[in-house]
């Protein structure tokens, strides 16, 4: 059986919130689900985010949207991370976010001592996932960037970014995390990495998954120390944590976007932060 046609789930449209009001054409938000054939017709969900009005110049020819491609965490919907999805669709790109776990998959079931602590098979489930997305993307919307994406995710997400960059670095542009846990940083220096770390006793980085204060700065790795929990960086989260994530997210963007502001190539690579005060647009605060 041919991979199915893209279906149409749901639409839904994104309001009132302040950080946009500067653009008369609000952000669209849609559902699609598409069906892997290789996998017995898995379901994927994916949610798309995009600028009205950049929509329309690409779907004129022109201009080709750039690619972020959100990753969710564990149990958690890929429409949670709305706060993330805003930036990057108000900057100009076309947010993908893959539903990569469903309620007919089994458990995830963690194996101390085994790589990822047993949880290889999910994250592999994700890559795949990501992979039929950019493929089946190409079909509503070609003219965009699927060749070089920006990978975000949390927690399972951010582990499931980060070995897609290890695995496929010519497909990544930039990465960013947010409290990934088991899967160690790219430091090849191949593109920029962003990565929001919390203070939760109940959630730390396995041994060697961050790299040192050295290691950082002669690849491009910005982490930053926070003073949330875990689950506070997604949009249930408080909005102390979400506006200084943005904030900090935005910054980010504006230096390594190069549509959006040269990129000073002779300048030092940021250092890790201290966690300090939250607010917006804090420096090196999530």
């Amino acid at each position: 059986m041919k991979r199915g046609i893209a279906v149409l789930v749901s639409v839904s449209a994104l309001c009132g919130i302040a950080y946009f009001t500067a653009s008369k054409w609000a952000i669209k938000h849609e559902t699609i689900t598409f069906y892997d054939a290789s996998r017995d017709n898995r379901p994927v969900p994916v949610d798309i985010a995009v600028r009205r009005d950049k929509e329309m110049q690409a779907n004129a020819g022109m201009i080709t949207l750039p690619v972020a491609v959100i990753n969710h965490g564990n149990t958690v919907k890929n429409t949670e991370y709305g706060f993330l999805a805003n930036i990057f669709a108000a900057r100009g790109y076309m947010v993908v976010s893959p539903q990569h776990d469903l309620p007919t998959d089994p458990p995830m079931v963690t194996k101390p001592g085994e790589l990822y602590v047993g949880r290889l098979p999910q994250i592999l489930r994700g890559v795949a996932n990501i992979h039929l997305a950019m493929q089946e993307m190409k079909k509503v919307q070609p003219n965009a960037d699927y060749d070089k994406v920006t990978m975000v995710g949390h927690s399972m997400g951010g582990d499931i970014t980060m070995y897609f960059a290890k695995q496929y670095p010519d497909e990544v542009k930039k990465v960013v995390t947010l409290d990934n846990l088991r899967v160690p940083f790219v430091t090849a220096g191949k593109f920029k990495i962003l990565s929001f770390r919390s203070t939760d006793p109940q959630f730390k980085a396995d041994a060697g998954v961050i790299p040192t204060d050295e290691e950082c700065e002669k690849a491009g790795i910005q982490v930053v120390k926070t003073e949330f929990q875990h689950n506070d960086m997604r949009d249930t989260g408080p909005d102390a944590a979400k506006n200084s994530i943005q904030g900090m997210l935005d910054k980010f963007l504006s230096a390594t976007d190069s549509e959006v502001a040269p990129v000073d190539t002779q300048s030092s690579p940021p250092k890790i932060l201290e966690p300090g005060p939250v607010a917006l647009m804090a420096p090196a605060k999530s």
